[in-house]
């Protein structure tokens, strides 16, 4: 680390120390409200699979906001008062308990969303209501904004970044120079639709989002606004085609992938928001079954998503360190490094990463198609 950037980062651990207090208190609700908000029970039918009570289910989401806050030591406990639930969270700066409770007013307005889909009739026996709990609340990086949580992460996990999708793209934010115990502070989610459901789910969701706008809108605006508000707003990747069709119809902006454009959330501020494919894409297009079983045509289709994805990861990465770098000249970089400069590397992380194969196996395979490739 160069001696300037030790500097800085001395003195904001120096100003973070100073902002910690002993225990901070925020007021979650009543009992009915903090059920609804927090899916209690979150896997429990008659026989559990965890038998936690309301209480233990909050202390375990907020343990892990915290921890992706990067507050190890922090604790916390939840108490119920005359039917009220109260949070203790020490080991936290002061006005952390504001962000949560944003978290959970946001809550109130997808909860109304829900019922009312419900009461419309178009609410699917195998649905949850799941907020995207147990994320940073403070310390963010970047924003995704992805379609739905898949119901594993609910009910077998009760871990929002616990998901195939969430890890594939943590993976790229860490070859993309993030270590990988800070990927959680750049995957900071917002779904469209807040409801866990099957993989399946996809198109059954569509009719959804309307339901949910308002909670959207509030969501949007909170969590790409930066802790410091004369700081640049935080960067936004929006993943697969249901959610960029959704920043066309809700912003007006048109996102292909690797497409790059500007949303207002709120009047005066701007956020930089990236297209692209969503995590778990790469799998389907790069199925030999899609190509009448030609292994050849899977894997070009494979190696140009993985070309697309990871320079998408680089940008976020690049843009979540420095927010107020130039968003096409960043992108214009990361995309020159992964798809010329380092293309090698590109392939050999498809083959590792999609196709399972060694390093060795990955590199001859990839030297090879370079050759033919060279060839042509």
């Amino acid at each position: 680390m160069q001696q300037g950037n030790w500097w800085v980062a001395g003195l904001a651990a120096l100003m973070l120390a100073g902002n910690v207090q002993a225990d901070v208190q925020v007021k979650l609700g009543s009992t009915a409200r903090v059920t609804q908000l927090f899916a209690y029970p979150n896997n429990c039918n008659v026989i559990c699979y965890r038998d936690w009570t309301l209480a233990q289910t909050v202390e375990h989401y907020l343990t892990q906001s915290v921890q992706r806050d990067g507050y190890s030591a922090a604790k916390v406990s939840v108490s119920t008062d005359n039917d009220q639930l109260y949070a203790q969270i020490s080991g936290v700066p002061t006005g952390y308990g504001q962000p949560l409770t944003n978290l959970l007013d946001a809550g109130d307005l997808a909860y109304q969303g829900a019922a009312k889909l419900s009461a419309d009739g178009k609410w699917q026996y195998s649905w949850y209501f799941f907020l995207p709990l147990g994320m940073a609340l403070e310390n963010r990086r970047s924003v995704e904004l992805l379609h739905f949580p898949p119901d594993y992460s609910l009910t077998q996990a009760q871990d929002y970044l616990e998901s195939k999708t969430t890890d594939r793209w943590a993976s790229l934010l860490s070859v993309n120079g993030i270590p990988a115990e800070l990927t959680p502070a750049y995957q900071t989610i917002i779904d469209i639709a807040p409801i866990a459901a099957p993989a399946s789910a996809g198109s059954s969701l569509e009719g959804t989002y309307d339901y949910f706008e308002a909670y959207q809108s509030s969501m949007v605006a909170q969590l790409t606004a930066s802790t410091d508000s004369k700081a640049p707003s935080l960067p936004m990747v929006a993943f697969g085609g249901p959610v960029r069709d959704w920043v066309k119809q809700q912003y007006g902006v048109s996102l292909d992938v690797l497409g790059l454009g500007q949303i207002a959330p709120t009047a005066g501020r701007t956020v930089a928001v990236l297209g692209s494919n969503h995590p778990s894409y790469i799998w389907y297009a790069a199925d030999p079954e899609n190509y009448g079983g030609d292994q050849q045509k899977a894997d070009q289709a494979g190696l140009k998503v993985m070309g697309q994805d990871i320079s998408a990861a680089c940008w976020q990465a690049s843009m979540g360190q420095n927010p107020a770098a130039d968003a096409s000249t960043t992108l214009s970089s990361c995309t020159q490094k992964w798809q010329v400069s380092d293309k090698l590397q590109t392939c050999e992380l498809f083959y590792t990463s999609i196709r399972s194969l060694t390093p060795e196996q990955a590199q001859a395979k990839c030297a090879t198609t370079e050759q033919t490739a060279s060839n042509d």
